[in-house]
């Protein structure tokens, strides 16, 4: 029983005193849209992303990392390389706001009490949800048929560094995989009514949006206390 009592009181100390530890900060950078308008390119930032971010650093590995992102996002045809796309001239814009919880996961130790420069690539994913406008094309008019709210699935890879006893500076790109394909105003038809609108591109994947940046966050929370027996 005092074995038992001794190892309970061990694993809530952990808890406690890796919760003491927590970063809040911005992120800011480019985005750029995958789909059926304008250039393919994964990484092609065109426009300013920017937003909040906050982390709970639950271990030295792992951290529960929620954020909230702002983008307008754009594409022309005239951009892109396919000769196809640029007889068409196609483009649109839209306006893409994201909140994103989930959990970021270090390749090795990141303990930010141990008084050492530290620098670790990292990588991200969780749950998203966005809100953007619905939009869809009369002609060569684009028209916008309400507001939208849509979930998406993160995939970030970044490397973030120390350059102090308590800011974090990173790098990192984020594809965002949607369960949409109207953010271009490629398929009116998920918007039910769309005034005789006509579908175009491939209406079988689905759209995609990239954020590319760097992060700036502020540790803080007691150093550990860790328990002894």
């Amino acid at each position: 029983m005092r074995h038992l009592t001794a190892f309970i009181i061990m694993i809530f100390c952990t808890t406690y005193t890796y919760s003491q530890t927590y970063e809040i900060g911005g992120f800011v950078g480019g985005a750029n849209y995958i789909g059926d308008v304008g250039n393919s390119s994964f990484i092609n930032p065109n426009s300013l992303a920017g937003g909040l971010l906050f982390k709970w650093n639950r271990s030295d590995r792992h951290s529960f990392r929620f954020s909230l992102l702002h983008a307008e996002i754009n594409a022309d045809d005239a951009n892109s390389d396919e000769p196809r796309r640029q007889q068409r001239g196609y483009k649109f814009t839209n306006n893409i706001t994201e909140a994103s919880l989930g959990i970021e996961y270090t390749f090795w130790e990141w303990n930010l009490h141990n008084g050492k420069r530290q620098a670790v690539p990292y990588l991200y994913t969780g749950l998203t949800g966005f809100y953007a406008n619905q939009i869809f094309r009369d002609g060569i008019e684009l028209k916008r048929g309400g507001d939208n709210i849509n979930i998406a699935i993160p995939a970030v890879v970044g490397f973030k560094a120390t350059i102090g006893r308590h800011l974090i500076a990173g790098f990192e790109v984020g594809a965002r995989y949607t369960f949409t394909d109207n953010l271009d105003g490629s398929n009116p038809e998920e918007l039910g009514s769309d005034g005789g609108a006509q579908p175009f591109g491939n209406i079988n994947t689905n759209d995609w949006y990239v954020f590319t940046g760097i992060t700036l966050t502020y540790s803080f929370g007691r150093k550990p206390c860790y328990c002894n027996f």
